[in-house]
């Protein structure tokens, strides 16, 4: 045999071997569909296609999320070399809202026992969207729900009306109706049936499964995104937000103590990036900061607990307000909002009247902390002599003589010479 093809049967060998030795990788996509769960499902399946897996695996269970993330997912799925299965489950959880639609665009969609599928129907996170942008918006996502249910073989029909009428259905009502594959009840089960299936693809190439002596393995998510995906939550967006109030705003109302300083600008930084995650809406931001503005004020002014009122009104609209998505779960609730709220409340009303105490405090050191002070003359005072106050000794100048041993008070400072009168207060 030449040479050249000795090289290019050793070459197809090691390709095989490569290929059967391949691992199935599983990723999860757990809780509300944004940028950092995207970013991470995108890049199990660029490793998927780089390590030639003969499948991946996109356990689902999802409320939905971002229209922007679910795009991308879908887009990437729909382009890549490995084929993919979307399973929903265990049994218990859901694939709504952008679960659905990245659902019916895999190549085969599977859901365990006792879960759901289904209530596309796009909302605004900004409140209810007027008749004209509503009807845009909804018949935009069922024309991108038509275009991948049909080119998947699947019920058109129940499928734009998952997303017009907001239509749910269980495993079952969904294999019935064509809108998945299969019933499986765990992974392993999900492969068995698939191995050996014939599978076509998005582009109309078809691909037979063959799973048989592949091993299934969990795809993490790495250090970065895991940090990335505990912050790209509501309540620890609002956290943040009141972890940079309260640190900046304590530097600059005692300058120098350097720890809440770094603090705020720790807790800004995050807040900062967690916001290019999650959408904000910054009329939220503003009314938080308006609600620490009238907590602040209620030490200054009386209003008898007025601005007090005002700050927990704007501080809880703020909180409900600061994450632009009608997504349940990306919504603060009133069980947690109360809570932080009131406390954060009494700590702001707490520091600002310690700063202000601290402000109408007299002074105890220099000139200024002398006055009113007592001493004693040491020497007669006609009218000016030497004076011993808080065990100093000091020229003084008196307003009546003072003779030597007599009690006086400091009434001024003139340079480095006291201003005293006779007598102790």
């Amino acid at each position: 045999m030449p040479g050249h093809w000795r090289a290019a049967v050793a070459a197809l060998a090691l390709l095989v071997g490569a290929r059967a030795g391949a691992e199935i990788p599983v990723v999860e996509l757990d809780g509300v569909v944004h940028a950092v769960t995207a970013a991470h499902v995108v890049k199990a399946i660029d490793d998927a296609d780089a390590a030639g897996a003969p499948l991946l695996v996109i356990r689902l269970d999802t409320p939905g999320g971002l229209d922007t993330s679910m795009r991308q997912i879908v887009d990437r799925m729909l382009n890549c070399r490995t084929p993919i299965a979307v399973f929903v489950g265990p049994s218990g959880a859901r694939a709504a809202s952008a679960g659905f639609i990245i659902a019916v665009s895999a190549d085969v969609a599977a859901m365990a026992p006792g879960t759901n599928i289904g209530a596309a129907h796009p909302v605004s996170g900004l409140g209810k969207m007027d008749e004209v942008m509503s009807k845009k918006v909804t018949e935009d996502a069922a024309a991108y729900i038509r275009s991948k249910a049909e080119r998947r073989g699947r019920n058109v029909e129940m499928a734009e009306k998952a997303v017009v009428e907001s239509k749910s259905f269980t495993e079952k009502e969904a294999l019935e109706l064509g809108l998945v594959d299969l019933i499986a009840k765990d992974i392993p089960d999900l492969l068995a049936q698939l191995d050996g299936r014939e599978v076509q693809r998005f582009d109309g190439t078809k691909v037979v499964l063959e799973l048989e002596g592949h091993q299934f393995v969990d795809v993490k998510m790495d250090w970065r995104q895991a940090i990335l995906s505990a912050i790209a939550r509501p309540e620890i967006l609002f956290l943040l937000l009141l972890g940079t109030l309260a640190g900046i705003g304590a530097e600059i109302s005692h300058p120098g103590l350097i720890f809440p300083g770094v603090l705020g600008v720790f807790c800004l930084v995050l807040f900062l990036f967690a916001s290019q995650i999650i959408p904000v809406n910054w009329a939220g931001v503003l009314l938080v900061l308006l609600a620490v503005a009238l907590f602040v004020a209620e030490v200054k002014v009386t209003s008898y607990g007025l601005l007090t009122v005002g700050g927990l009104v704007a501080m809880i609209l703020g909180a409900m307000m600061l994450v632009d998505s009608s997504v349940p779960e990306l919504q603060i609730g009133l069980g947690t909002l109360l809570p932080i709220v009131i406390a954060f409340a009494a700590f702001m009303i707490v520091l600002a009247r310690l700063v202000l105490q601290a402000q109408l405090r007299r002074p105890s050191t220099g000139m200024e902390g002398l006055a009113g002070r007592p001493g004693e003359a040491v020497s007669d005072l006609d009218p000016e002599g030497w004076v011993l106050v808080q065990g100093e000794r000091w020229q003084a100048r008196a307003e009546e003589n003072v003779a030597k041993g007599e009690p006086i008070q400091v009434v001024a400072g003139d340079g480095l010479r006291l201003q005293v009168r006779k007598g102790a207060s």
